[in-house]
């Protein structure tokens, strides 16, 4: 088992990020496996190594939400980045990963519309 990271751009205020992490941890529990578990996370607001902040590597995401929810206030919403540390397979990576992402914005709801606003990355 290796470390493994991943790592999401979100739009989102204190309780979308709440349910992000929420949806992170179910997709891990959910693997039934010994060795897989969740060893950190971090919320950020700048990117690794002097890389900028968020709020430029996501202002997109600001745009998305207002785009999907047209007249609604953005509130405390902000842009951030999860960056969560797995110790799993390559393959329970994966499996994890497609899990969160189609758990965060189902394609089959009507009107589509994201709940936080996310980038993959």
């Amino acid at each position: 088992m290796r470390t493994r990271k991943l790592t999401l751009g979100l739009y989102a205020d204190e309780q979308g990020l709440a349910w992000v992490e929420s949806l992170v941890e179910d997709a891990v529990r959910s693997r039934n496996a010994r060795n897989t578990r969740i060893v950190g996370a971090t919320v950020a607001d700048s990117l690794p190594e002097g890389g900028g902040s968020t709020a430029d590597a996501y202002d997109y995401l600001a745009q998305q939400w207002a785009v999907e929810h047209p007249g609604r206030s953005s509130g405390e919403r902000r842009p951030v980045e999860l960056r969560v540390r797995l110790v799993c397979s390559r393959r329970a990576h994966r499996v994890i990963r497609r899990t969160v992402i189609s758990t965060l914005c189902p394609e089959d709801t009507a009107p589509h519309a994201c709940r936080v606003p996310w980038s993959a990355c």
